[in-house]
């Protein structure tokens, strides 16, 4: 059974979308929908924009969500189950039908701002930690003065630690002292999935309230319990802690091999999702359709 999975920020590159666009009269007929809907050209920054201008908060968002929801809108797949990492969820729950393109567009973008008015009222940053072992890793982050938390769990031996720049710090220096191979700093705006997110959290909660979620046509496994969801009014509570609470990938994974998933799609840009995917379970199939 094949499930669809969809990418987070972080994977956008210049070019993302510029085949389809030019290939796909569905794909064309979206993205000018989405240049409407944004208020400026965000095409143009995708087919040519540089680096530093696909990492601007407003941009690298919407730009994520757009190429993997038309992506595979143009594929007319019709899923079994999906999952997105974070932002990725935005883009899994368009594509199981319980969002509709442009109300799926307008929270991503009210979810970007929200965020990044979270990160100027409060400074915080992510880092990486490599193989150690995840008890131990939420252990010695409840035991930092400050905000450090666990973020995202990727794979095994890939976790990802947020909150207030201080505390990341004294955990980094902790973490490799008890054993792990490396503490990566990660450059990023702001503490994301941490009690920091606060703000962002109360703003989108009255957006996500205010929009109609449908019935999505197979079960959506959430990044904040890891489960299958069907029910619109669970799944609009669980996309609102989300900014908060940590992404739970490995998992999600783990739980949809279990429910008899062997087959793992990647919609977007990039194969990080794929790595991960082999991580955690290194018997199911896994492979992408990233179509720029």
């Amino acid at each position: 059974m094949q499930a669809l999975v969809f990418p987070g920020q972080g994977s956008q590159i210049s070019g993302m979308g510029k085949d389809l666009y030019e290939s796909s009269a569905v794909a064309k007929e979206m993205f000018e929908q989405a240049n409407q809907i944004i208020g400026f050209r965000i095409t143009d920054i995708m087919f040519s924009g540089t680096a530093e201008q696909l990492r601007q908060t407003d941009v690298t968002q919407p730009a994520v969500f757009l190429h993997s929801v038309i992506l595979a809108a143009t594929l007319g797949l019709t899923p079994k189950g999906v999952a997105g990492h974070s932002l990725g969820e935005f883009s899994a729950l368009v594509a199981a039908g319980a969002l509709d393109f442009e109300s799926g567009l307008k929270l991503v973008i009210k979810r970007a701002s929200a965020m990044h008015k979270a990160c100027t009222e409060n400074h915080g940053t992510m880092a990486a930690i490599l193989a150690l072992a995840d008890n131990k890793i939420e252990e010695i982050c409840s035991q930092i003065d400050g905000i450090v938390v666990a973020a995202n769990y990727n794979c095994p031996g890939q976790l990802v630690i947020s909150g207030d720049t201080e505390a990341v710090t004294q955990a980094c220096e902790q973490l490799k002292a008890a054993g792990a191979r490396r503490a990566l700093p990660i450059p990023v705006g702001g503490a994301f999935h941490s009690p920091l997110m606060e703000s962002a959290r109360a703003e989108l909660k009255q957006a996500i309230d205010d929009t109609h979620f449908n019935t999505p046509i197979c079960p959506v496994y959430q990044n904040v319990d890891a489960l299958p969801h069907t029910d619109p009014e669970q799944i609009k509570a669980n996309l609102v802690a989300q900014l908060t609470a940590p992404v739970r990938w490995t998992q999600i994974i783990n739980n949809m091999v279990a429910d008899g998933f062997n087959s793992f799609t990647e919609i977007g840009c990039g194969t990080v999702l794929q790595g991960l995917i082999r991580k955690i379970n290194n018997n199911v199939e896994v492979n992408s359709i990233s179509n720029l």
